[in-house]
């Protein structure tokens, strides 16, 4: 397989999703499915209110037709879709509690919690039994494998949990997830690509172009938001991916802005708890505190986006 291959797939995923988007749009706003803001966020925030949401919809139906249009399909295809299916539709029901609630609060932390763990722990018992590599896990910088032995399992939960919150925590801005994880797919394509994973390259391209399809209609001032639907699925995706490629410990370098996203959160809650009520960030996650600074959010999303940049670099080089 050949870049311009690539590059294809990433244009088949970004003008399906682009055209999906836009007749959704419509469809989502004569349905009432909108977005409800959070009261205790920024201020600024309260006009994003009604917006539509559940444009992860599109994301998905792009990044499959991306797949499918290239005809690359194997058995760790289907499995990547299927977790991302899984996550997705958690995410949609998530959305779907919140707009039938018209308010900001879907399902509970521990509904989704073991909704989640039981996706995870199916994928995990895959990867370590029905796959050649099994328990096998790649060390970045000491360029060798390590088999986690019964570790792997916990070990994959706990990975694909972390990176599917992640992702949904940084949904937080216009164009931020979006353009965050389309830098990162793109990223694990193009080393797929030089591992000779065709499969991996095809899926991670489509997804690529997915979020940049996507991006076009949810860039500032956003006209739709992916809502949990999106950012669960996409945080499927990028982690099957990543643990197919055995490629699990370049997340934290590639997906530096999602650790530090979800970093935020745990620090500033359990900074809250032990110290009677401070706080170590003026809002978490991380973006609404560069908010809360004085920086406006079209920044805030830019310089994420090439922090990311330049984390998918290094990324790129250490995998290579």
């Amino acid at each position: 397989m050949y870049l311009p291959q690539v590059i294809m797939i990433f244009t088949i995923g970004f003008g399906s999703t682009a055209i999906l988007t836009a007749v959704l749009i419509p469809y989502l706003k004569n349905r009432q499915f909108k977005q409800f803001v959070r009261r205790e966020g920024p201020k600024s925030h309260l006009k994003k209110e009604g917006t539509p949401t559940m444009g992860g919809i599109a994301i998905f139906i792009g990044l499959m037709m991306g797949i499918l249009l290239d005809g690359r399909v194997n058995e760790a295809t289907f499995v990547l879709a299927c977790v991302t299916l899984a996550f997705g539709i958690i995410g949609f029901v998530d959305d779907y509690y919140k707009v039938a609630k018209k308010d900001n609060l879907g399902l509970r932390a521990w509904q989704k919690i073991a909704m989640q763990t039981l996706v995870a722990a199916g994928f995990a018992f895959y990867m370590a039994r029905m796959t050649e590599e099994g328990t096998n896990v790649w060390i970045p910088l000491a360029d060798k494998f390590v088999d986690f032995g019964w570790l792997y399992i916990p070990f994959i939960i706990f990975v694909v949990l972390a990176v599917t919150n992640s992702v949904n925590l940084t949904d937080g801005l216009d164009g931020l997830a979006s353009g965050v994880t389309l830098i990162v797919a793109l990223t694990f394509s193009l080393i797929a690509l030089n591992l000779g994973n065709d499969y991996m390259t095809v899926a991670m391209a489509a997804t690529s172009g997915a979020c940049g399809g996507f991006l076009i209609h949810n860039k500032y001032p956003a006209k739709i938001f992916m809502g949990d639907t999106g950012s669960m699925g996409l945080g499927g995706a990028i982690v099957a991916a990543a643990v197919i490629l055995k490629m699990e410990l370049l997340i934290p370098i590639v997906g530096l802005i999602y650790v530090l996203e979800a970093v935020s959160v745990v620090l500033q809650v359990g900074y809250f708890k032990v110290s009677g009520g401070k706080r170590i960030f003026k809002m978490a996650p991380l973006h609404h505190h560069f908010e809360l600074s004085g920086m406006k959010e079209q920044i805030v999303v830019l310089m994420f986006w090439l922090a990311t940049l330049i984390c998918a670099v290094i990324a790129y080089f250490v995998a290579v």
